[in-house]
């Protein structure tokens, strides 16, 4: 029974460079729980501090040793500790980052097809209120037709409608304003 509790004794007096040398040269995956272990606080504070949830916290430190296994057979280490806070940081930061990107929607029954049908009634008065409005610009004279067509529907300036039509600007900006009080006067009867 005494040399077990040996053998682990002798292991915890190890420095840390020492059990990653003993981890990096047989893969004594002993050697690397042992120093992971005197670690855990530092790395659950880590990620208590980025995540803020205990049990997302508990779970970050157990995939955090897993991420250690694959990330030292590549890299060397000369600082552990500090290499480690590094590696934890990284780890919150990208969990926090898949978070943001997936979004979480409450499930309700208005989100399923109802037999409400008032989104509708929105749509077919924004349709009709369309019309309304082309019926409008159809019965305005000429030029505030084309005035108010090139404005309002080409997004041209009075400078670009005036070189257009051969209007002067002062015209241009005149069949644009009765044109808009006009369409408003048509709208309201029409309404």
């Amino acid at each position: 029974m005494q040399a077990p509790v040996k053998h682990i004794r002798s292991i915890s007096a190890l420095t840390d460079e020492e059990l990653l040398n003993a981890f990096a040269k047989n893969a004594d995956q002993e050697m690397l729980a042992q120093l992971y272990i005197r670690y855990t606080d530092r790395v659950y504070g880590v990620c208590m501090k980025y995540l803020k949830d205990a049990e997302a916290a508990k779970d970050a430190v157990m995939n955090i040793y897993q991420e250690l296994l694959a990330k030292l057979q590549i890299h060397a280490v000369d600082n552990f500790k500090s290499w480690l806070y590094v590696v934890a940081k990284n780890h919150c930061l990208m969990q926090l980052r898949k978070e943001k990107k997936m979004v979480t929607v409450e499930f309700t029954s208005t989100v399923m097809q109802s037999e409400n049908f008032e989104h509708l009634d929105t749509v077919l008065e924004k349709e009709h209120e369309l019309k309304r409005l082309e019926y409008c610009i159809e019965h305005l004279p000429d030029e505030q037709k084309q005035s108010i067509r090139l404005f309002y529907l080409q997004n041209k300036c009075y400078n670009e409608i005036a070189e257009q039509t051969g209007y002067e600007w002062n015209k241009v900006r005149s069949l644009i304003q009765n044109g808009r009080r006009n369409l408003k006067i048509c709208m309201e009867k029409n309404g």
